[in-house]
């Protein structure tokens, strides 16, 4: 879907988190976030969505993939099951970019296009993985090479190939 983007950051292992909590602070990367994020309509699972601060959906619309209720302090347009969200986005023109958690990654990257995805140059002790994707389907479009606090990590853009 040509309206739906993925950001990440992972750790060497594509380690994502643990006990539903980042592995990092990367003030530089949490820019980054914002700016790719802002105004835009962001879908995220209900785990990821309870240990976000609701000031991280300031200024965005956020789309929940769960099949619970949900009791929020701030507004959220909830979805129970996945077919219904993709006909939401696909009819609708805006851009959407899906920030998490695993499980909402592991379901949407068969439809994303294209997925930003800072990669730290780390192992870590993680409970939360990316999912495994063929990078061989991707062109691969290096953003930047930064370091913070003796961490390194590379932000990569990743396009889909079109099949010719």
């Amino acid at each position: 879907m040509k309206n739906l983007s993925l950001i990440a950051a992972i750790g060497k292992n594509r380690e994502l988190g643990l006990d539903n909590h980042l592995l990092w602070h990367i003030p530089e990367d949490l820019v980054f976030y914002k700016e790719m994020t802002w105004g835009k309509n962001v879908v995220v699972g209900r785990n990821t969505l309870f240990s976000m601060p609701s000031k991280a959906f300031e200024n965005r619309t956020a789309f929940v993939l769960s099949p619970d209720n949900l009791d929020v302090s701030f507004d959220v347009n909830s979805f129970d099951s996945m077919d219904k969200l993709l006909n939401y986005i696909g009819t609708n023109k805006d851009e959407f970019m899906v920030i998490g958690g695993a499980s909402i990654y592991q379901q949407f990257i068969p439809y994303v296009d294209t997925m930003y995805l800072t990669e730290v140059d780390e192992y870590f002790n993680a409970d939360t993985f990316f999912p495994e994707f063929d990078v061989n389907e991707w062109d691969v479009e290096v953003l930047g090479e930064y370091s913070y606090n003796e961490l390194n990590y590379t932000r990569n853009k990743y396009t889909r190939k079109r099949v010719k």
